[in-house]
């Protein structure tokens, strides 16, 4: 187990909401769990891998697993889990509680929070981990107080969340799919069919797949990129701009459509702090004209965000919302 999310200025939780939720993001790689009290304190954390090469089955009997490690770690300090929240990538519909589709794990079509709650006798409640994630970022995060945030996970691949006028946008769950508009038509194909879609220029397997071609040898990473983009090596600060450049695109793109006060940058690439910021907001600077400048910012949960959420959604469905870290208000 490891110290699981913190932020500071956690209150204690209200006499009328003792005990608990369980908050588990399910990931294309791993699983991240914890309790969560009502101030939003993680109890107890669980790291576990997804066994995704052994079929979308095999990755509910872990998400079970899971589940149960939890409950029984909450009964071990005498705690009532009063519910469950579950997010998964893909394609979700949270109106329905169905996990629709996903690429990673291979799963379709699938009544998960019904299957999970019957294997587990949790009321569980289902949901999309970057929607998720960019729900923490605006209740506790870089986007607090913003009505309308655009957030953005870049990682293996691209996906957003979306909120307008305080309410998250999902139409069915295939709301933020923001890596795939077009920045490069006629571009690279992309796995979704397409060709020229950010991720193609954008994600960090693009961004280490593009270094790796142009200098003729393989890097472990992104990461790996952008050390070499900050030491000022040509070819991996032309990888960079292309990818600043795309985001760039695309975000126009965005806020031109939806108008967000703040986009949030998160994700393995954004852990490159200014050195992605800086370019990206140039770029976006150059293309924006009447439109209203969105603010633009690193997310601050790190990858226990969409953990994070998972619990806020557990609280939200028990009626009591837990209270902003930092005002002490229901968090939005």
């Amino acid at each position: 187990m490891d110290s699981g999310p913190a932020l500071a200025g956690s209150t204690p939780p209200p006499a009328h909401a003792p005990g608990c939720v369980v908050g588990l993001d399910v990931g294309g790689t791993g699983m991240k769990g914890a309790l969560l009290d009502h101030a939003m304190r993680s109890l107890e954390t669980v790291r576990r891998p997804t066994p995704r090469a052994d079929g979308p089955l095999a990755v509910v009997d872990a998400i079970t697993d899971t589940l149960l490690t939890l409950t029984a770690l909450a009964a071990e300090r005498d705690l009532p889990v009063h519910h469950a929240g579950v997010v998964v990538p893909g394609i979700v519909d949270e109106g329905l509680q169905r996990a629709v589709w996903s690429a990673n794990i291979g799963w379709r079509d699938l009544p998960l929070a019904a299957l999970l709650t019957e294997r587990t006798g949790l009321r569980v409640t289902l949901g999309h981990d970057v929607r998720a994630g960019g729900l923490a970022e605006r209740a506790f995060g870089a986007a607090r107080g913003a009505r309308n945030v655009l957030f953005v996970a870049i990682g293996t691949g691209i996906a957003a969340a979306l909120v307008c006028d305080g309410e998250p946008v999902s139409s069915g769950g295939y709301a933020g799919e923001l890596g795939h508009v077009v920045v490069e038509p006629g571009g690279r194909p992309c796995a979704c069919g397409g060709t020229g879609c950010l991720e193609t220029v954008a994600s960090a397997t693009a961004v280490a797949a593009a270094y790796a071609e142009r200098a003729g040898r393989p890097v472990a990473g992104a990461a790996d990129v952008a050390a070499l983009a900050a030491d000022d090596d040509p070819l991996a600060r032309a990888v960079w701009q292309r990818a600043a450049d795309g985001l760039a695109d695309a975000l126009a793109t965005a806020t031109s459509m939806l108008a967000p006060e703040s986009i949030v940058l998160g994700g393995g690439l954004a852990e490159a702090g200014d050195l992605l910021l800086d370019p990206v907001r140039a770029g976006l600077e150059r293309r924006l004209t009447f439109q209203r400048p969105p603010a633009l910012v690193r997310a601050e949960l790190g990858d226990w965000a969409g953990c994070l959420g998972a619990g806020l959604a557990g609280w939200r469905a028990t009626g009591h919302a837990p209270a902003n870290r930092r005002t002490g208000v229901p968090a939005p």
